[in-house]
């Protein structure tokens, strides 16, 4: 566990001036590197993700996902052309805030003072044609289960840039090499209120993880009348999805 967390801030600390350069520079380098960085997490932490269906071409789009636990960002973020949206919390967690701030995470609190604000933030980012990952669910699961979906975090897709939609869902389907079941879900999650110390003494020992992502085929704007429709949609997908990866049968 102690070389793995060393070896994470090695390579952090060897990414992060790459990443300032790319930064300021004209196109989409920095988004490239981003997912060069999370496929060298995902390395360091053992975990393998294997990608069914394809990535939407048209820009923006806004990446739906199902969440359960920390190493989503990792997973998604190896695969996804696109940034995450995060709690203002994340922004004020040592080191943990310096990266997502490299991969041009955008931090909302929700509060009424600043929802404004925050919503323009993510209006001026889909208008510029960057991608965003949104976890509509609010909170992580325990990996058991797909939460409700809140429709407030669907308001992008009625904004005037009416980005694509496309539903992602993410399931952890072997644990060092074997199948996992029910009991081992809760290990693999990082929910309630679990410390992230304690979470990675659990996780951390283990030697290899693998994951599914399912990227259903994108929705066009105008698809459903209302976000309301939509988020129910997209809720009754993902949860479908998921169910079907953890059982062992189609989702099709």
């Amino acid at each position: 566990m102690v070389v793995r967390l060393l070896a994470v801030l090695f390579w952090t600390l060897a990414a992060i001036p790459v990443q300032l350069v790319l930064l300021v520079l004209p196109g989409r380098a920095w988004e490239r590197f981003a997912r060069f960085y999370w496929r060298g997490m995902a390395w360091i932490f053992g975990l393998r993700v294997t990608v069914i269906g394809e990535i939407a071409a048209t820009r923006p789009v806004l990446f739906v996902s199902n969440h359960s636990s920390w190493i989503d960002i990792i997973a998604l973020g190896s695969v996804l052309p696109a940034s995450f949206v995060a709690k203002a919390e994340v922004g004020r967690m040592p080191v943990v805030s310096s990266v997502a701030r490299l991969g041009r995470t955008i931090f909302v609190s929700r509060t009424r003072t600043a929802v404004g604000r925050e919503r323009d933030e993510l209006i001026e980012r889909l208008e510029a044609g960057d991608n965003i990952i949104l976890f509509p669910e609010g909170t992580t699961s325990d990996g058991n289960r797909v939460l409700a979906f809140s429709p407030a975090f669907l308001a992008l897709a009625e904004s005037a840039v009416r980005p694509y939609v496309q539903p992602v869902t993410i399931v952890y389907d072997e644990l060092d090499g074997l199948p996992v079941h029910h009991c081992d879900r809760p290990e693999i999650a990082w929910y309630g209120d679990m410390e992230l110390g304690s979470h990675y003494a659990r996780i951390g020992r283990r030697q290899s993880l693998h994951a599914t992502v399912i990227l259903d085929a994108a929705i066009p704007p105008g698809t459903f009348s209302n976000r309301k429709m939509l988020t129910q949609a997209l809720e009754a997908r993902l949860a479908h999805n998921a169910a079907a990866l953890r059982q062992g049968r189609s989702w099709l």
